[in-house]
């Protein structure tokens, strides 16, 4: 039996790298999948407290947690694909203005 407390520093540390890389990263399609890594994080910490109570409560709010992600997943995707088109850069310090 694994403790809920290795679930717990296993998802606090995928978060932390996550938001570094929100952080840190430059590249679009670096940025949405570390968004996605941060939404998994908090996915393993709804499930370990499901685990730990017995009750599908934290089921239901990951599967929710997942239809939201591949949401974001194809909307931010697309608006990638739209910029660099237009762009022709997908680098978010050429995204900061609206400008063409």
């Amino acid at each position: 039996m694994v403790p809920i407390s290795y679930y717990l520093i296993l998802a606090a540390a995928l978060f932390c790298l996550g938001m570094f890389g929100v952080l840190i990263r430059r590249n679009a399609l670096v940025v949405f999948m570390c968004v996605e890594l941060m939404l998994n994080a908090a996915n393993l910490t709804f499930l370990a407290f499901a685990k730990q109570n017995g009750d599908f409560t934290g089921h239901v709010s990951a599967f929710f947690v997942i239809a939201v992600a591949a949401a974001e997943a194809s909307i931010g995707l697309a608006i990638v694909i739209a910029v660099f088109r237009s762009r022709g850069s997908i680098n978010i310090e050429d995204m900061r203005t609206m400008k063409y």
